[in-house]
């Protein structure tokens, strides 16, 4: 029966995959009812990650009403245009920091287009910035203190002795140098603009813009800053900052607070905070909060929450089913070779689109069989391998803004620019996390 039910799973994510977007998460449930039929109870629903993403998403759908996110958008802009010849250098880091400052990578859509813009005004191949800045975003998710990634993972290892801030001081250094790494390798991949003949014709043709209708003659964006912009982005700051203060009070290892006098969880703390963010940047910023409703962070976010549901519980629900199978077959060898729970990471989120989908799924499994807390912290980036199917949304938004055809997707499916810097960036953050990991934990 486990291989009956296997064919479901992997059936079920191969539905999901092609139904795209919110479908992952509508196959996942249908394979849960599935499993049903097939006389598998139901594994446990991971209501602690949809909560924290839909109050982080509300915080961040609310700042970008504000306009928030526009401003942040504008200071990024200027920042690349101050420095157009690094541009394959400084994206990543404007991705990656706006990920780890926003616990989402969907951040990253409004900064593509400026990152395609400028590499284009420099003659760079915009593939170079494009496929990066993406994995940056992407990989940022496992170092950022609000993901709902990060938060379960400090769940799932407390019982491990292994708390929040020792996660965050692995995560962040390894994965930032990593990002800078994979950037300067980045820079030299693929042929120069002038020599590629795919960018040439679509030049001659006339399919590639010469200059974008949004841009002026002085090459800045023309984006309206509204008033209460720079308001909310403080408010939203101070909010993760307080995150960061409380979980660092009632952390064991720092001890301001004792466990019996901890009135609020971590995870509480978390939803609570940012729902308190949303609400002050309403009353602060005078907006309408129905409008938050329509904020294409908003949708996306509770897209992702539908996701979430749906592969994280069928995943949980198979592995749940046959834990004995799985630790009497992987049980020595990920003991001996703990690297290899960071492959099975890396291939099981570039099914399941989701690093709290993955980490959800896998890392409970991991702790059953006996991997230690710091290589499975080590291991952690690779659940950001949602780059290796061409079709996550950022990914295909960054191909759709590369006009001069270098970001393409190849016939063979895996031959795009993403693979290669997404690729060395998890193998290097593996690899300095079991470096640091061993001097941290």
């Amino acid at each position: 029966m486990i291989f009956l039910e296997l064919i479901v799973v992997l059936g079920a994510i191969f539905l999901g995959a092609r139904m795209g977007s919110i479908g992952i998460g509508f196959a996942g449930g249908l394979g849960v009812l599935v499993l049903g039929l097939l006389g598998v109870k139901p594994g446990a629903i991971p209501i602690d990650v949809i909560l924290i993403i839909m109050s982080v998403i509300s915080a961040i759908a609310t700042m970008e009403v504000a306009g928030g996110l526009k401003f942040l958008v504008n200071v990024a802009e200027r920042l690349l245009r101050k420095n157009p010849k690094r541009i394959t250098m400084y994206a990543p880091l404007v991705t990656y920091g706006m990920t780890l400052m926003a616990g989402t990578g969907h951040t990253a859509f409004s900064t593509l287009p400026v990152i395609a813009e400028v590499a284009k005004e420099q003659g760079i191949r915009p593939s170079r910035p494009l496929s990066i800045a993406v994995v940056a975003s992407q990989v940022a998710i496992t170092a950022s203190p609000i993901s709902a990634a990060v938060v379960y993972l400090s769940s799932a290892l407390e019982p491990l002795h292994v708390d929040y801030l020792q996660i965050l001081l692995v995560c962040v250094p390894t994965s930032l140098a990593a990002v800078i790494i994979a950037s300067f390798v980045t820079n030299f991949l693929g042929k120069e603009l002038k020599d590629d003949p795919i960018c040439q014709e679509r030049l001659a043709h006339g399919i590639q813009r010469r200059k974008t209708d949004n841009i002026k003659m002085d090459g800045a964006m023309q984006t309206e800053i509204l008033p209460g912009a720079k308001t909310s982005v403080w408010i939203f700051a101070a909010a993760i900052l307080m995150v960061m203060v409380y979980a660092t009070m009632i952390s064991d290892k720092v001890g301001l607070i004792a466990k019996e006098h901890i009135v609020l969880s971590r995870d509480s703390a978390i939803m609570s905070f940012m729902l308190t963010a949303a609400s002050l940047m309403v009353l602060a910023c005078r907006l309408n909060p129905s409008k938050v409703l329509n904020a294409s962070t908003f949708k996306s976010g509770m897209s992702a929450c539908i996701c979430v549901l749906g592969v994280a519980w069928l995943g949980t629900t198979f592995v749940t089913a046959h834990e004995a199978e799985i630790k009497e077959f992987a049980g020595g060898l990920l003991q001996s070779k703990p690297w290899l729970l960071s492959v099975a990471l890396f291939f099981a989120s570039m099914l399941l689109y989701s690093q709290a989908a993955t980490a959800k799924a896998l890392v409970p499994t991991a702790i059953a069989l006996g991997v230690s807390g710091g290589s499975i912290v080590a291991s952690f980036a690779a659940v950001s391998a949602l780059f290796v199917l061409p079709t996550y949304p950022t990914l295909l938004a960054a191909v759709e803004m590369d006009d001069t055809g270098s970001t393409r997707i190849g016939k063979y499916v895996f031959d795009h620019p993403f693979i290669i810097p997404g690729v060395l960036t998890i193998a290097l953050s593996v690899l300095f996390g079991f470096i640091l990991s061993g001097l941290v934990l």
